[in-house]
């Protein structure tokens, strides 16, 4: 399994027209208006998500086992938020909630609505692959926040996974206000990290639609068997490396958004014998192996703990060469940097969680709505403005990313610009700006009534009030206090029946009906 060779990760560290959709075809009037009105000094973004971190996985939030100094420094020079929240427990309703400031109640995407299609099967190589690949797509009457983004005068890029959208369908990249975009349009392509193709987009190089770049060394060898560990070109690699080439291009002149979408450290656990990997299993000489799930892409696999924490410090070094490229350039004081998870952590492919105490504290993993498969690390780094070290216990969810953001851009009302007409007040946003927690200003920081759940995969609904939790599964009520009781250990169901009811109304007032994405709610009593 030895695979000598320069990867993209030391290339990188060595080299260090916006299609509308109807959610903006109302608003084109103010197209040109939004691209005149690029102010100076309007700042750039980052948003850096990775792949199934929990909130233990981290140094800055408790981990002992796994180095991440780079994130730690990230941390400790700007704002970390120790209760934030993914949109759901797991990926594509998650960066559904992201996309589009809804919580999973309102929100057209709520859970993990594949779309394969191996009736026409394209060959590469000798191996067959999906002829159409992707998951459930967003709304196109809804507004997505890269359209938002674009629609403020910034240029736009995406690199890593998409998952909002299959190839071919109204929602993918080159739909959706991406400029340029390199990944996966697919997250179930994205199991595996030696895959056939890549898909791109990019108006600068003429793209009309995203397209897939096939990996003509990967598909030299079988994608079965220990031919597949013969593979050279690491997606994780090849994301980062299109993200750093398109990071480097940019400058001071216009501001941009890059919304670096990490398939790390998520499933299947393989990546290149480099010194990262060495470090680990000099480590973790006692390790576990792991025998594979075709079925899902997960390739069989030894030293399951020391590959799983490499890919932690991997993810690491990237934001570390992110960070650098931003102060070689000059860019670093006009930019905020964003780090978080799309969910808790997970098990498949051989994953861990109990042997890195990877839910910290917290009860839970990947598709629970319990705090450990939903709660995630949140850091906001902004020189200049983000009091460094800061810790803060405020209430956030991916919902509120898109009002944030607006905010910082100068847009603050950005319901009224963004809201489609056609849909009027149906067309629902959820999040609150959480600008004025990061300016430091706790008197105008508005509250969440309470932050909204639900998953179909596992039949549960959670609602957070305070610090009241109500978690139903298949219809039946717990009730948690989490000031008390972080870990979600007594059920006070039974002990505060009102509590229960009120909690109940909220998800009824939260939730709206879904074709697709069915889930059982639940009765005012507690029966089950």
């Amino acid at each position: 399994m030895t695979r000598e060779r320069e990867t993209a990760l030391e290339r990188a560290g060595r080299r260090a027209r916006l299609t509308l959709t109807p959610a903006l075809c109302a608003l084109a009037a103010m197209a040109a208006q939004g691209a005149a009105a690029q102010e100076e000094g309007k700042p750039n973004i980052i948003f850096i998500l990775c792949d199934d971190m929990g909130w233990g996985d981290l140094g800055c939030y408790g981990q002992q086992l796994i180095n991440t100094p780079c994130i730690d420094q990230l941390a400790s020079e700007g704002m970390q938020f120790m209760q934030a929240y993914a949109g759901s427990p797991v990926s594509a309703p998650s960066r559904a909630s992201l996309m589009t400031g809804q919580h999973t109640g309102h929100c057209e995407i709520r859970g993990n609505r594949e779309y394969w299609s191996g009736d026409n099967t394209i060959k590469y190589g000798n191996n067959i692959d999906y002829a159409v690949a992707g998951q459930h797509p967003l709304d196109t009457a809804h507004v997505a926040l890269t359209e938002v983004m674009k629609d403020l005068g910034y240029t736009t890029g995406v690199f890593g996974k998409w998952a909002v959208g299959h190839e071919g369908s109204a929602s993918t990249p080159d739909k959706r206000g991406v400029d340029e975009f390199y990944g996966q349009v697919c997250q179930f392509q994205a199991h595996a990290y030696y895959p056939n193709f890549m898909n791109r987009y990019s108006s600068a190089r003429g793209d009309t639609t995203t397209v897939r770049e096939v990996l003509e060394g990967n598909i030299e060898h079988a994608f079965e068997g220990s031919d597949y560990y013969l593979r050279p070109e690491y997606s994780a690699d090849l994301i980062h490396q299109r993200a750093m080439e398109w990071l480097d291009g940019q400058t001071a002149g216009k501001p941009f958004f890059g919304l670096l979408t990490y398939t790390l450290p998520h499933a299947e656990l393989v990546q290149p014998e480099d010194s990262i990997l060495t470090l680990y299993k000099e480590r973790f000489p006692e390790d576990k192996t792991f025998g594979g799930a075709p079925g899902s892409r997960y390739h069989a696999i030894s030293n399951t703990h020391a590959e799983f924490a490499a890919m932690i410090t991997r993810l690491d070094t990237y934001v570390g060469q992110i960070m650098r490229k931003l102060r070689e350039k000059g860019l670093a004081e006009n930019t905020i940097v964003i780090f978080s998870s799309d969910n808790g952590p997970h098990e498949e492919g051989g994953g861990d969680p109990s042997f890195f105490n990877r839910d910290g504290v917290l009860r839970g993993i990947k598709r629970s709505c319990h705090e450990g498969g939903i709660r995630v690390p949140f850091i906001v780094w902004w020189q200049g403005h983000v009091t460094a070290g800061a810790r803060t216990d405020k209430q956030i969810a991916f919902c509120d990313v898109m009002p944030t953001l607006c905010d910082i851009a100068g847009e603050h009302d950005y319901e009224s610009r963004y809201r489609n007409p056609r849909l009027g007040e149906e067309d629902r946003f959820d999040g609150i700006s959480f600008l004025p927690t990061l300016l430091g200003d706790t008197e105008a920081q508005r509250e969440h009534d309470y932050l909204y759940w639900e998953f179909d995969e596992t039949d549960q609904i959670a609602v957070r009030r305070g610090d009241w939790k109500l978690i139903v599964k298949h219809g039946v009520c717990e009730l948690y206090n989490l000031l008390s009781d972080v870990h979600e250990d007594n059920n006070l169901a039974d002990e505060y029946p009102e509590k229960v009811e009120q909690m109940v109304a909220l998800v009824k007032e939260a939730h709206t009906e879904s074709p697709i994405f069915k889930v059982t709610l639940p009765e005012v009593t507690n029966k089950p």
